[in-house]
């Protein structure tokens, strides 16, 4: 008998196109033919300007949209439905308000079916690791944005995922917090090596976190431009890589891909009606 093979890709996205029926009967093609792998345990951020499909192509390989065209693969398995081997972190808050940081950690196990102590004492380890054991019975209201933000990240988390994905999960965050989570992130993922596709509109988080960074066109049609793999050493502090000379240099190089496509993007949505 054979010995089975790790697949060497957790995520494959295979000539995936995107079309949309506008409510006036014609058709809008969000991403066109986009050829994309991530590797297990590999942090690749995904950028580009507003409205070219970033979240769309999240969606995609959560299993929420089904491509047009094109295929998505998991771990080598062409992807049918939703996608159990992700977790998805989004940009607004998806905690249940009436439900303490514990419960609303612990409640992706309970939909599981696990025993109601192994679920508790799984969201205490994680409520944990986050820095927020001591946080457990506070409600949503009761903490800050990014209090919010480390009992998403643990909710997400606790259910193991082999995949993560996340939307402008610390968008709505000031500066120094994104700072902080961006830290907590890295240290999380160093310890957990999961596969992770991240959208930002941030061009410097993206480089301060990842270890690809993959850049879209301007929709429609959006496609892939650019793929380039961060040529700093882990670990990283994300306030302090960004003084560096390799990050500036990376920096420099991206962007100068990125600009006109931000300018395209920015023309074609002041032109719509």
């Amino acid at each position: 008998m054979g010995v089975a093979q790790t697949p060497t890709e957790a995520v494959r996205l295979e000539g995936v196109s995107i079309v949309y029926r506008l409510p006036d009967g014609t058709n809008y093609a969000a991403v066109a033919r986009i050829d994309l792998a991530v590797a297990p345990g590999e942090f690749v951020a995904l950028v580009g300007p507003t409205g070219c499909g970033k979240s769309t192509l999240l969606n995609v390989v959560a299993g929420l949209i089904a491509p047009s065209a094109g295929q998505v693969l998991i771990d080598g398995s062409p992807l049918a439905g939703i996608n159990r081997r992700a977790g998805y972190l989004f940009q607004q808050e998806a905690l249940f308000p009436w439900k303490t940081a514990l419960a609303n950690v612990a409640l992706g196990l309970e939909v599981r079916g696990l025993p109601r102590r192994e679920c508790e004492d799984r969201a205490r380890h994680w409520l944990g690791r986050v820095g927020l054991a001591a946080f457990a019975d506070r409600y949503p209201h009761q903490l800050s944005g990014g209090q919010k933000k480390r009992v998403g990240l643990a909710q997400v988390l606790a259910c193991d995922p082999a995949i993560l994905l996340m939307d402008e999960p610390f968008g709505p965050l000031d500066a120094q917090t994104r700072s902080i989570m961006g830290d907590l992130l890295l240290e999380l993922w160093s310890a957990e090596k999961k596969a992770v596709l991240f959208v930002t509109h941030d061009l410097e988080e993206a480089i301060a976190l990842a270890d690809r960074v993959v850049i879209m066109s301007a929709g429609p049609e959006a496609r892939l431009i650019g793929d380039h793999r961060v040529p700093i050493s882990r670990p990283r502090d994300t306030h302090e890589v960004r003084l560096t000379p390799d990050f500036l240099e990376i920096h420099r190089t991206l962007w100068h891909e990125l600009r006109n496509e931000v300018i395209k993007g920015y023309q074609r949505s002041e032109l719509s009606p």
